[in-house]
């Protein structure tokens, strides 16, 4: 730590410090809803709206929503939020990132700013990054909205569109980033109003925020359609792909056109950029397999792109790595949870390459309705906030794209634990080395 930081506290600390009147003013109204029978606490929800609408806005009436819900996680769960809890509830609800620690209650603290803004009636989105979370923490926190009289909706991949409408008209929707991203693709796409399931982005909360927002922040969400029936021209290229000699490289900067270092290979894989491109020696070849003159003639363009295609197949997609052929279907691994991504394909000819490369029957091509990254999906968004164990690492980032900032909590109890600085080595036998 600097001089500064040692003398006024780092910048997560003098925003807690700020923060502490307002969790002074909720431990004070504690007694009073605890003392109320269940039927007046549950009133209390009637009664915040109602000031909301003579004026008051959600920061006025902050304190006595927190402490109704506190009071009622405590009946319906058994959980009683902890001061910190309810610092992390009003950082989420300021619109900026509440970094905690695992174990911390981040399910619990997001159910606070959760029942807050839901009160506007303008519905708050709940991110979480998969299936069983958005149902887990919408059954689980759904007993306090229910017992306050708020509606909850879930959006995951089994819901049908009759009851995503219905999902997304509640005071609190839980649902996963695909999901939420793929609704919004669809309302786009919708021929007529009453077929949009969405009804706006007011505020969302997402759950592990550096995984959703930075690491997966440029995966682009595609719709496609039927386009046309693919050709023979992916089994053909197959064949000619299955019987060359790659070279791997590690580097961007191994001199790829490099003539007489790769005369003996016929076609780059770098491992870094996941790219492979013919050799001089692999054109050579692609132009008598196929019988051109000139295979970057643009007459052979279609060719090129599906050579191009099925060398990545053989030398970037690895089996049961980053796909699996179940029932006769080549199926997607998730790269970031592992999981397999039934309905989604990858584009520009790969999939169908991939298909060939497998021996399964290779499906029609398809064309590109709509697109969107989550980058520019969350950023639709009127307020944003997440929570994460590890936000601080990706400081500027979140700063630069979203304009969100950091606020570390502090733990409920002292840590025991010691963490240590991460070490980054330069390669893998330093590593494996120093472990």
């Amino acid at each position: 730590m600097n001089i500064f930081e040692k003398l006024f506290g780092t910048s997560s600390q003098r925003e807690v410090k700020a923060i502490m009147p307002i969790v002074d003013k909720i431990e004070s109204l504690s007694s009073k809803y605890e003392d109320m029978e269940d039927g007046e606490l549950q009133g209390q929800t009637d009664a915040l709206r109602a000031r909301l609408s003579a004026g008051e806005t959600l920061d006025d009436i902050l304190p006595d929503a927190f402490a109704v819900c506190r009071e009622a996680a405590r009946r319906v769960l058994g959980m009683y939020p902890y001061r910190v809890q309810l610092i992390g509830g009003i950082i989420l609800n300021q619109g900026r990132i509440a970094e905690m620690r695992t174990g911390e209650g981040k399910t619990l603290v997001a159910a606070l700013p959760a029942f807050l803004n839901g009160l506007s009636g303008e519905g708050v989105h709940v991110v979480t990054v998969n299936d069983y979370l958005a149902k887990r923490d919408s059954e689980w926190m759904g007993k306090v909205y229910r017992f306050l009289g708020l509606t909850v909706g879930l959006v995951i991949h089994d819901i049908q569109p009759k009851d995503r409408k219905a999902s997304y008209a509640a005071d609190i929707t839980y649902g996963t980033n695909n999901e939420f991203g793929f609704d919004y693709l669809r309302d786009n796409m919708a021929i007529y109003a009453t077929e949009m399931v969405q009804r706006g982005h007011a505020f969302a909360i997402v759950d592990e925020v550096d995984s959703i927002l930075i690491d997966e922040a440029r995966t682009p969400l595609i719709i496609s359609g039927k386009g046309a029936k693919a050709d023979d021209l992916y089994g053909r290229a197959n064949a000619f792909a299955r019987g060359l000699k790659p070279i791997r490289v590690k580097e961007t900067d191994e001199k790829e056109d490099n003539d007489e270092l790769y005369k003996d290979y016929d076609y780059i894989i770098n491992e870094k950029l996941k790219t492979c491109s013919l050799t001089r020696r692999g054109v050579k070849k692609a132009e008598e397999f196929f019988g051109v003159e000139n295979l970057t003639d643009p007459d052979n363009i279609r060719i090129q792109h599906h050579v191009n295609q099925a060398i990545k197949a053989w030398g970037i997609m690895h089996r049961d790595q980053d796909y699996v052929v179940k029932d006769g279907e080549v199926i997607i691994v998730d790269e970031f949870t592992g999981r397999l991504m039934f309905g989604r394909r990858y584009n520009e000819g790969l999939h169908q390459a991939i298909e060939a490369k497998e021996h399964v029957e290779v499906a029609n091509e398809s064309k590109t309705l709509a697109t969107i990254t989550f980058q520019n999906y969350f950023r639709l968004y009127d307020k944003l906030s997440g929570m994460t164990g590890t936000a601080m690492t990706e400081e500027e980032e979140f700063g630069t794209i979203y304009e969100l900032d950091i606020v570390e909590i502090p733990t409920n109890r002292p840590v025991q634990r010691i963490d240590h600085h991460d070490v980054v080595y330069k390669n893998e036998t330093g590593k494996l080395r120093a472990i």
